[in-house]
C-alpha cells in the first residue's frame, strides 16, 4: 500500500489517533511492537492557531516513530488551512483530517462527523487543505450521520476528487457512537468500487489476529486501522501481524513481560514529560497492562492513584513478585476506551 511515495508494505497496521491515548510514549510502545503507522492525538484547529500550549504540544514527533500522521479537526474551513500548514511545518508523513469523531463536544459544533451532514463544506474544507500544503493529505471518517445517511461511497468519490490519497473508513455512523458492531459493508462497497483509486483503510472492532484477517479477506481494504483494541494491549499490532502471515495466534505475554514493558513505558514516560506529568499521564495504561490479574484491585488502586516513579516502580516490583507464576495463557480483554473523555475511539 503506497500513500503517494510513502510505501507502508502489504496490508500495514495502523494505530488510530485517540485523545488522552496516543501520545509519545505510548507511541513509542506501539511502534516496538510493529504498528506500521501512527497518528498523533487529534488536534484542535482552533487550538493551534490559538497557539494553545496543550495542542501545539501535539505537534512533537521523533524520527523513531515515522511514518507517522498528524490529524487535525475543525469546523470552519480558513482556521483548518491555517492549521494544516502548521502540522505540516512539524514535518509529519501525511496530514489527516478527522471526520469522523462522533462525540457531542465536536460533532455536536459541525467538527468531526458532524462534518458529514454537510458534504459540500466537508469537499470543500478538503480541497483547500489540499491545495495549502505540499504533503499528503487522507481523511478518516465514519459510513454517514445515521442510519437514513450512509453516504460514504459520495463522499469518498467526492474527497478522491479533490486530492485525498488515503481514506480510513469506521464501520459505525456518527449516531451509533460506539454502540453495536462495526459495519464493514459498506467498506468493502467503497474500496471495490472501480471508481476508486485511492487506498482504503478498514477501521472498527479489530481485536484480533482472526478478526483482521477476516476483515481483511471479505472486503479487501489495503490496511488496517486498530484503535480501542490497543489500549492495555499494545503488542497486539504483533499479534495481528503474527496472524496475518502465518495464521497462528501467539500466546498472550507473561505478567514478567507485562512488567517488563510497563518500566520502559514508564521511563520514556518521564522522559518525555517529566516526573510528575509522566506518572501522572500513564496511569491509565499502567493498570491496564495487568487487565484481568486475581485479586489485583487493592493494587490496581495504588497504581492509579501514586504519585512518583520510584513508588510505581516498587509497585511493579511486587506484581512481579506476587503474579510472576500467573498463568497468561488465559484471554485477557482489551480495555475499552473511556467514551466521556471526548476522543474518537479508533
Amino acid at each position: 500500500m503506497k500513500i503517494r511515495d510513502l510505501d507502508l508494505g502489504e496490508m500495514p497496521l495502523f494505530l488510530a489517533p485517540m485523545e488522552d491515548v496516543t501520545d509519545p510514549s505510548f507511541r513509542y510502545i506501539c511502534k516496538r511492537f510493529g504498528a506500521d503507522m501512527m497518528y498523533t492525538e487529534f488536534i484542535s484547529a482552533d487550538g493551534l492557531i490559538r497557539d494553545a500550549r496543550k495542542s501545539l504540544a501535539k505537534l512533537a514527533i521523533v524520527d523513531a516513530e515515522r511514518p507517522i500522521g498528524i490529524q487535525i479537526y475543525g469546523n470552519e474551513i480558513e482556521p483548518m488551512v491555517e492549521a494544516a500548514r502548521m502540522a505540516e511545518a512539524a514535518a509529519p508523513e501525511v496530514i489527516d483530517i478527522n471526520f469522523g469523531c462522533p462525540v457531542k463536544k465536536i460533532a455536536g459544533r459541525g467538527a468531526g462527523s458532524g462534518m458529514m451532514r454537510d458534504v459540500p463544506k466537508m469537499v470543500e474544507m478538503t480541497r483547500r487543505i489540499v491545495q495549502a500544503v505540499r504533503l499528503p493529505v487522507t481523511v478518516k471518517t465514519r459510513l454517514g450521520w445515521d442510519d437514513d445517511s450512509k453516504n460514504i461511497e459520495e463522499i469518498a468519490l467526492r474527497l478522491q476528487d479533490v486530492g485525498i490519497e488515503a481514506l480510513t473508513i469506521h464501520g459505525r455512523t456518527r449516531a451509533q457512537l460506539y454502540r453495536g458492531e462495526a459495519d464493514w459493508t459498506l467498506i468493502g462497497a467503497v474500496k471495490n468500487n472501480p471508481a476508486i483509486r485511492i487506498p482504503i483503510i478498514g477501521n472498527g472492532d479489530i481485536d484480533s489476529g482472526p478478526k483482521a484477517a477476516r476483515m481483511r479477506d471479505r472486503y479487501g481494504v489495503d490496511g488496517l486501522m486498530i484503535g480501542r483494541a490497543t489500549f492495555g494491549r499494545p503488542w497486539i499490532f504483533r499479534e495481528v501481524r503474527h496472524y496475518l502471515a502465518t495464521g497462528e495466534e501467539l500466546p498472550q505475554p507473561t505478567v514478567l513481560e507485562r512488567v517488563a514493558l510497563a518500566r520502559d513505558h514508564l521511563a520514556k514516560s518521564v522522559e518525555l514529560k517529566g516526573e510528575r506529568t509522566g506518572v501522572l499521564e500513564l496511569r491509565r495504561h499502567l493498570s491496564s497492562y495487568f487487565k484481568g490479574l486475581p485479586s489485583f484491585r487493592e493494587t490496581r488502586a495504588q497504581l492509579v492513584t501514586e504519585p512518583t516513579p520510584e513508588g510505581v516502580a516498587r509497585l511493579l516490583d511486587r506484581i512481579e513478585e506476587q503474579w510472576g507464576d500467573w498463568d497468561a495463557t488465559a484471554t485477557v480483554p482489551p480495555f475499552i476506551y473511556d467514551r466521556s473523555r471526548g476522543g474518537e475511539e479508533e
